[in-house]
């Protein structure tokens, strides 16, 4: 599988969110009038960690106010450290993490794009989304996938990462028209029209 075409490298044999907490309830066997932007992105109440990130409820995805809050979120999951700006990374690792144009160009919608590394050392590229129509658009056109949520998105590289990150709240965003969600796991449809969000990985 991939987390991002850019990234293919290191990430063939991950087997991420495979087993996240809350799968069984297949959004397609229909449930309510709330379409699955509704559910995910919905506003039915919130509790804050205190930290900055925001957990909304009623099967709502996190939010997190700035790269840090990204960070002390990703930290409750996996190793999420030596937090840089995404050009304070790049200058020392040439094109390791994900975003380095992608964040520059306002197609894409990141207000906010940092670098911390995982507990082997691996990149885990941090993006704060101040659109995240725009953002599943162009993620629709570069083919790219990532985790996300309500209002940021994130790209692992290392096994470590993605397996620690199996447990959180976080969903795996794709528009692969060619994507099967086995039975018993998560499926609703993004905010984008051929766009996923799913607990489910492939390998």
């Amino acid at each position: 599988m991939r987390l991002s075409r850019s990234l293919a490298t290191g990430a063939a044999a991950l087997t991420l969110l495979a087993t996240l907490s809350g799968c069984g309830s297949d959004s397609e066997s229909g449930s309510g009038a709330k379409t699955g932007a509704d559910s995910v992105f919905g506003s039915d109440g919130s509790g804050s960690s205190g930290d900055g990130t925001e957990q909304t409820t009623a099967g709502g995805l996190p939010k997190a106010s700035d790269t840090a809050s990204i960070a002390s979120y990703l930290n409750e999951y996996t190793p999420c450290q030596d937090v840089a700006t995404g050009d304070e990374y790049d200058s020392g690792n040439d094109g390791d993490a994900w975003g380095t144009d992608e964040s520059e160009d306002p197609a894409w919608g990141i207000e906010e794009r940092a670098v911390c590394t995982d507990g082997s050392g691996r990149p885990i590229a941090l993006l704060t989304v101040s659109d995240m129509n725009k953002f599943q658009t162009a993620a629709k056109a570069s083919g790219d996938e990532f985790l996300v949520g309500a209002d940021f998105a994130v790209v692992p590289v290392g096994d470590e990462a993605i397996r620690g990150l199996q447990q959180s709240d976080l969903r795996f965003l794709s528009c692969d028209a060619d994507l099967v969600v086995p039975s018993g796991f998560e499926k609703e449809p993004a905010l984008v029209d051929g766009c996923v969000l799913t607990n489910y990985v492939p390998e």
